[in-house]
């Protein structure tokens, strides 16, 4: 700190003071006697003159204090934490603050320093409750591809829960090593597994882990390794592995919305910051060869002199999907632009996909291997400072499984050999927030899945997807149109934040196959409606 300057050293004191007061302070000789050919007032002039040159000597010290400060300040790492909520309506950064990568935190007020690393806690308690017009059986989230028919039991039964497991922890820890800037994150909620007697006394369901990853970043250089969202899930700004920078919706649904492209994958991914509005990366993530099975959806139908072999060689979630055998990592690649226009903003971005599948067939001692491509195309525009327009698009020859599992990636041909099955997906709705205090949206979301089929010799009928008489979990298109709003009734940086939300939503679906007699379709009404307590420096609202 800087010296601070006392009053006296720049008062101007009576001499007859000065005469008195210097003397005690030891700032100066005491009086000479005037018989030794000294008058008292030239004494006390010199006495003046002294307290003048001190007083520049204290001013110089101080000038050099505080720039021993200011160069203490560039050289040591200020403690940084939990990076503030993005949000479109953003006002414009300055081009410093832009330059640096997505990564780079800031300051939140329940960070606490251990050694050399700030750590702060993240995350919120949750309670919701959902009442649906049928029962789906997936619990809270919402399995979008099994929406029962109206000629089942479930499909005459309503559903209401009541739950907290969606409450969400996590830790974000902030380091400098050797001038690189360092994040490690971890979060987890409660949607993992759920035992049986869940409903009965305890309600203990299982925690689950979302991500754990280090990001490590340099100049316009980021290198990130662990279990982050894919590349392949839309952003709100740049390429940033944070959840608040990723275009997630504004749903209380766990499951988020049909036909959102997202994944949670461990990885490892490279990105370079060209300039604040366009960034650049590719990333290497954990593989799936998907055959259908997960959230709901329908599986593949392999042919029958086939399945003792290759129900090993796909994943259909009904077993550890990791005992799957996959020949390459994905390979995944995004570039993002967010120029703009005054004082708008506008992101956009383009990815693509890349992944490889090979089967082994034990009948006729043949390998086969294939490669499967996908590309998204997504935007977001603020088109005034209270609303953002949205657009999600997703369009792929094997890459189903990150439309949330709701299709499969390949179907086998009776030769053993895969066959890609297409499908695509979009997003596409709006954002409003008239105030600090409320925030209102809509969304469309739809997925459509081709269809495959091949001849089984030893059925005597076709097998794949979507062939003639497959079952009605084979879906051909699934829709969901939803609106909510969040009511937020307080923000305040040192206690947190507390908000009510609502969200509405219509799901169908359509199978492929549609037996006489069968409905056509299954469809769906569903309410949420939730309180929420964000700990201080998360996003008031879900981003």
């Amino acid at each position: 700190m800087a010296l601070q300057e006392h009053k006296w050293t720049r008062a101007r004191l009576p001499n007859w003071m000065l005469a008195l007061a210097l003397p005690v302070l030891g700032i100066c000789a005491p009086l000479e006697n005037p018989a030794a050919g000294t008058t008292q007032p030239e004494e006390i002039e010199r006495l003046k003159t002294q307290v003048r040159i001190q007083e520049q000597e204290i001013e110089e010290l101080r000038q050099r204090l505080d720039a021993q400060q200011k160069l203490l300040e560039r050289l040591l790492p200020l403690p940084a934490v939990t990076q503030a909520p993005v949000s479109p309506s953003a006002p414009a950064e300055s081009t410093a603050a832009a330059a640096l990568p997505d990564s780079a935190p800031v300051k939140g007020p329940l960070s606490f320093q251990l050694g050399g690393v700030t750590i702060t806690p993240t995350g919120f308690i949750d309670f919701a409750q959902v009442w649906r017009s049928k029962t789906v059986t997936s619990g809270l989230p919402t399995n979008f591809a099994a929406i029962p028919f109206n000629n089942t039991v479930l499909g005459h039964r309503r559903q209401t829960l009541s739950s907290a497991q969606n409450s969400r922890l996590g830790l974000q820890m902030h380091t400098r090593v050797f001038g690189f800037d360092v994040l490690g994150l971890v979060e987890a909620d409660f949607n993992g597994y759920i035992p049986d007697n869940v409903a009965t006394s305890s309600n203990s369901y299982g925690l689950r882990l979302r991500l754990a990853f280090a990001d490590v970043s340099k100049s316009r250089w980021e290198l990130l390794a662990g279990q982050a969202w894919s590349l392949l899930t839309p952003a709100r700004k740049g390429i940033s592995p944070l959840p608040d920078t990723l275009f997630l919706t504004q749903d209380l649904d766990p499951n988020v919305q049909s036909g959102l492209v997202w994944a949670r994958a461990p990885q490892l991914r490279v990105v370079f910051h060209a300039s604040p509005s366009v960034a650049m990366g590719v990333s290497f993530e954990s593989a799936d060869t998907y055959a259908g099975g997960s959230a709901g959806a329908g599986t593949i139908t392999l042919p029958t002199a086939l399945q003792p072999s290759y129900f090993g060689q796909v994943d259909t979630s009904t077993e550890n999907g990791n005992s799957v055998p996959n020949p390459n990592l994905d390979w995944i690649a995004k570039i993002a632009f967010d120029p703009k226009f005054g004082r708008r903003s506008i992101h956009f971005e383009l990815a693509g996909l890349l992944n490889r599948f090979k089967f082994y067939n034990s009948l006729n001692n043949r390998n086969f291997s294939i490669f499967g491509t996908g590309g998204a195309f997504n935007a977001l525009f603020e088109t005034t400072p209270h609303l953002t327009l949205i657009s999600t698009n997703y369009y792929t020859n094997g890459g189903g499984d990150f439309i949330f599992g709701e299709a499969p990636d390949l179907i086998i041909q009776g030769t053993g050999a895969p066959s890609l099955l297409p499908s695509g997906s979009t997003v596409d709705g709006f954002e409003y927030t008239p105030n600090s205090k409320w925030e209102v949206w809509g969304y469309y979301g739809g997925t459509w899945i081709d269809r495959i089929s091949t001849f089984d010799p030893v059925a005597i009928q076709a097998v794949g997807y979507g062939y003639t008489g497959s079952p009605n979990s084979q879906n051909r298109t699934i829709q969901e149109v939803t609106g909510g709003f969040h009511r937020i009734f307080w923000n305040n940086p040192n206690y947190g934040s507390f908000q009510f939300a609502g969200q509405y939503s219509w799901i169908v679906r359509h199978p492929w196959y549609v037996a006489p007699g069968q409905p056509a379709s299954a469809n769906l009404n569903m309410v949420y409606l939730g309180f929420r307590y964000y700990l201080p420096g998360s996003p008031a609202v879900r981003k």
